[in-house]
């Protein structure tokens, strides 16, 4: 299969893609939704086809979020381990429903287990990424106690990506939630330093510092909008740039 070449109008040629485990179990409580998670990859297929290199994280809370297994009794390192085990099996589906598309990809877990996926090599994967694979990093850190947003503000700047691609069930930051306040105000840019003296829930606090250090660029855009995260490739539609 040829690979793509970058197309002229893409605004970066590598970047990352942090989605939450929520938004693959559609209208569901619980587990994976597989209408939505092949809504989702065609979506990335669609921007890969413009020739950007795609680095995924995938949080694990639609399956198990270790800070609630905590809350409710279990040792913090336990839970935050299988948070990390729910992340791996959201990528293997976003896998499955990316290469059904003809796209490749492959999963990289920061947790060995090599039946599955590939372990953590840095100039591995960037190889990967130079041969257009999608890329999609499981387990988090493989450490306890850090969380997927940390993980992917990591990874990104270990794969030197231009931009970390924020997918929200919102079109944006906004200073307050605009699904309770209709007044909510909606920031077109907003520098990293502002979203920690607000405490705006964009990411958790370690990543937001970790992007702000490494000057890496974050756009919040909904992943629900159909093509939306290829027409803000080229500059299009609505989102939130969060910058130094």
């Amino acid at each position: 299969m040829p690979k793509p070449t970058l197309d002229p109008g893409a605004k970066y040629s590598r970047v990352m893609l942090k989605i939450s485990g929520e938004a693959l179990m559609g209208d569901q409580g619980f587990g994976l939704h597989p209408p939505t998670v092949e809504r989702v990859a065609r979506e990335i297929k669609a921007v890969h086809d413009l020739g950007v290199e795609i680095c995924m994280v995938i949080g694990g809370g639609n399956i198990f979020r270790g800070l609630q297994g905590s809350a409710q009794g279990m040792e913090r390192t336990t839970a935050d381990y299988m948070g990390m085990l729910a992340t791996v099996m959201n990528a293997l589906a976003m896998q499955a429903a990316l290469e059904s598309l003809g796209v490749y990809t492959r999963v990289i877990s920061a947790i060995p287990m090599d039946q599955v996926c590939e372990p953590y090599i840095r100039r591995r994967a960037v190889r990967h990424l130079e041969k257009k694979r999608v890329c999609i990093f499981a387990a988090g850190t493989g450490n306890p106690y850090f969380t997927t947003d940390t993980a992917a503000a990591l990874r990104a700047s270990e794969m030197a990506c231009q931009a970390i691609f924020m997918g929200k069930n919102v079109d944006g930051i906004y200073d307050s939630d605009p699904k309770k306040n209709a007044a909510a105000k909606r920031f077109d840019s907003i520098t990293y330093d502002e979203v920690l003296r607000d405490n705006l829930k964009v990411m958790d606090a370690s990543a937001i510092a970790l992007c702000r250090d490494n000057k890496m660029p974050l756009v919040v855009f909904a992943l629900n909008e159909p093509g939306g995260f290829k027409g803000i490739m080229a500059g299009k539609g609505t989102y939130t740039l969060v910058h130094d």
